[in-house]
């Protein structure tokens, strides 16, 4: 990820392009080139190429406010990723999915805690989005999607907090009575957001996926929102 000018922004129908990475919709799959320089602490060349192949691709949208300000869209929640970077060991395939979020104002502004999880099941996947807004609501979903990209709302079990990250960020996610999710393996740990692989219990299902904790309150703290420009470089003026 690097920050970049709109001079290095270029998109058609079916690209997209930031600098020198881009993404690319054949029809059939999401081909992304990655050419981009690493931040601290581990500076190097992430270079390769990345092809998620939905099974199916849906229509379906989640309001995760009443006004529509805040918009989850899963494009591509059952799919399988191939990774093909040149660098030792990162070179795998397996379950993969696409999704995106659009807003119309700061997460900051409406939302203080959430957590997000997406599991793969052997009907497809289940996705579970938690959130406690500035007014004093909460967003309590579970969507079950199959294999043909057709969504249902689904009774997920109770939430269930587990272990803390380094960081102390508070974290739960859904899970069957008795049970305990576990992280698997950490995948990004911040003052304020934490993404990991979780291993947890739906209806008597062992599942393992992607989950994230972000603590919007942390967030908003103006100490911290510099941290953001350390973690993601920046390049001005870069053109095509």
């Amino acid at each position: 990820m690097t920050d970049r000018g709109v001079s290095a922004l270029r998109q058609s129908g079916d690209m997209f392009e930031v600098g020198p990475s881009h993404m690319r919709w054949t029809g059939r799959e999401l081909v992304i080139e990655i050419n981009e320089i690493s931040s601290l602490p581990l500076v190097s060349r992430v270079r390769g190429q990345i092809t998620v192949t939905p099974e199916a691709v849906t229509s379906v949208e989640l309001p995760l406010t009443r006004d529509g300000a805040h918009v989850w869209r899963p494009f591509a929640p059952v799919s399988r990723i191939k990774v093909a970077l040149e660098a030792k060991g990162w070179q795998f395939d397996g379950h993969g999915y696409f999704d995106a979020n659009f807003g119309t104002r700061t997460l900051e502004e409406d939302f203080s805690y959430w957590t997000w999880g997406r599991y793969p099941t052997k009907r497809g996947a289940t996705c579970i989005y938690d959130a406690t807004r500035r007014d004093g609501t909460v967003l309590d979903a579970a969507i079950g999607f199959d294999r043909n990209g057709d969504a249902r709302v689904v009774e997920a079990p109770p939430s269930a907090p587990f272990k803390r990250t380094l960081w102390a960020l508070r974290r739960e996610t859904r899970a069957d009575p008795g049970t305990t999710p576990r992280q698997v393996k950490p995948m990004l740990d911040a003052p304020f957001y934490s993404r990991s692989v979780v291993e947890t219990t739906l209806h008597g299902e062992r599942v393992t996926g992607v989950h994230e904790a972000l603590d919007l309150d942390r967030y908003a703290q103006p100490l911290l929102k510099p941290m953001l420009a350390v973690r993601v470089p920046r390049r001005a003026n870069w053109v095509f």
